[in-house]
């Protein structure tokens, strides 16, 4: 039983690294930023990070995918899954003149702000997606 027990582990923890070497040979960066913003100012922040995401994803390889989602029951709680090819895109990305843009005219708009550095564990979508 013990023999049995081992080699199930040992099947689980090659498993588990395979699987962790997968998701992570990428070399992709996720990222998710929860934002507060002043509610009185939601509109005009919307335009901001619009203007912002479009930019970047026009004008930077790096950047692969942004995804902006508000809490139903407060609109001013904004949710942002960011995908960016490296982690040096992310940071040629934060020295852009279109992102330090965005930084300044939203400064006083956001209360709060958390990053989340993620990995990935698995992914599915639609092929036109």
């Amino acid at each position: 039983m013990n023999r049995n027990f081992l080699s199930t582990f040992l099947l689980g923890i090659l498993t588990l690294i395979c699987f962790h070497t997968n998701a992570q040979s990428t070399g992709k960066m996720y990222r998710i930023a929860k934002i507060k913003v002043d509610s009185m100012q939601l509109n005009n922040y919307k335009l901001a990070l619009q203007e912002q995401m479009n930019t970047a994803i026009k004008l930077e390889p790096g950047v692969l995918s942004y995804t902006a989602v508000a809490d139903k029951k407060d609109a001013s709680s904004i949710t942002i899954f960011e995908v960016y090819a490296s982690l040096s895109a992310y940071q040629s990305h934060i020295t852009t003149p279109h992102f330090k843009k965005y930084k300044d005219t939203v400064k006083d708009m956001v209360l709060s702000l958390e990053l989340i550095d993620t990995e990935l564990v698995v992914s599915a979508h639609k092929k036109d997606f």
